[in-house]
Order: structure tokens, then sequence, then C-alpha cells
């Protein structure tokens, strides 16, 4: 898996020796992370790193985690990333208040490493199944991230690297529609320069790979604001 189809785990813990512990982990695992050591930091990071999920301690200087994942939560741009809350807080009450809150998964304190990673996986095979090797279905296309093969009514179809991750981030959540800039800091990487242009000639390339079989063309392009799948 190239560097650019790695989910980015956002990582908001105040306790440097937990976080490096826990960064250290993830990044043995293939992922990419971002850190934070308070609320602020953490909502800055989120706009700028744009983290496909976030694991974030209850308990933060400033402003607190519930109520980073509360703003999170609130802002179209933000609610779909799931947030995995960490706390030393094991009550129900306090569980039930985290989860009504808005986080995905609550995880007490001391955890697990292993079961961490594995809830972390299980969040990602529903937001992005395609970047934890599992197979993504739209329409009668099939994408294999395993085998890194697509098949289009049965019939395999050629693609290029880039081509399989483009389809793969548009099957993630086919109707959204997702802006070239978004596509660049996910199929191509935030730190590669790429003119935005390349998107266009990339989707063209894709659109002929996708219709080389026969059908209709499944890529929707929305003026002014980018394309989606459906």
């Amino acid at each position: 898996m190239s560097p650019q189809e790695q989910p980015r785990v956002l990582v908001v813990e105040d306790e440097p020796a937990q976080r490096e512990v826990l960064i250290y982990n993830l990044e043995a695992e293939g992922f990419r992370v971002s850190r934070a050591g308070n609320g602020d930091e953490a909502l800055i990071a989120v706009d700028e790193e744009s983290p496909d999920i976030i694991v974030l301690d209850w308990m933060l200087p400033n402003v607190s985690g519930i109520e980073v994942c509360r703003r999170l939560k609130m802002r179209h741009e933000t609610r779909g990333v799931p947030i995995i809350m960490l706390s030393a807080r094991s009550e129900e009450v306090d569980r039930v208040r985290g989860l009504e809150t808005g986080a995905d998964d609550y995880v007490v304190k001391p955890y697990s490493v292993i079961e961490l990673m594995a809830r972390i996986r299980a969040q990602l095979r529903r937001t992005r199944p395609a970047s934890v090797g599992e197979r993504v279905e739209y329409d009668g296309i099939i994408l294999d991230a395993e085998t890194h093969k697509v098949t289009r009514n049965e019939n395999p179809l050629k693609l290029g690297p880039t081509e399989f991750r483009l389809l793969a981030t548009l099957m993630e959540k086919p109707g959204r529609v997702w802006s070239r800039e978004q596509l660049l800091d996910r199929v191509w990487g935030r730190d590669v320069y790429v003119d935005t242009r390349t998107v266009d000639v990339h989707i063209g390339r894709l659109r002929k790979a996708l219709c080389a079989t026969g059908g209709d063309d499944p890529l929707r392009t929305v003026r002014g604001a980018g394309y989606a799948l459906g």
C-alpha cells in the first residue's frame, strides 16, 4: 500500500508517554499519524490534516475531549470522521455521555493497544473500506483492495495505480462530491505538489477504463465543485 493510500490517524493525547506509545504502534501498522496535545491543537489539526479517524482523550487541557467531539460532530465537514474516545472514566453514565456526544466508540484506560488497533480498523472498514483491504461494490463495479483488481459487470478492468486510488476514494461514499483539492490530498498526498488539472486528466483515464466494456459513464462532473461516483 502506497503512503497516499494509508489512512491518517489523529492522536489527541496530552500525556506524552501514552501519546508516543500509541503513535509508535500506529506507524508500525502502516498508518500515517498526526498528533495534538490539547483540544485547541486538535481542532486546528483536523482542519489542516483532514484525518480519516481521530483517537481522542477525554481529559485534555483547555478544550476537553468531549467538547472537541461535540464541535466536530456539529460541523458538516467533520461529522463523518470517526472518533474513538479514550477515558479513565469507566462508569456507564460516562460511556453513555461520550457516545451521545457523538463518539463512535469508547475505550476505557488502561487499554490494550492490540484491542484499540482492532477498533480503529473496525471504524475504517465502515468509512474507508478499501484502505484496510476490504472489497467494495457499487452498481456492478467491484474493487478488491487486497488483490488490486477491479471488475465491472464481471468484466475485468485495466486501471493504473492512480486511477485505482481515485476509484477507491470515490467508491467510499457514492454520491459525495469530492473537490479536486480533496482528491489531490487523498490520492497523491498532502506533501506532493500536483496541479489540480492533473486530477482532470486521471478522471478522464478512469472514465475511459470504466466504460471500456460498455455501460453508462458512472462518474459525474459537478461544475465548479468536483467529481462524484453516481
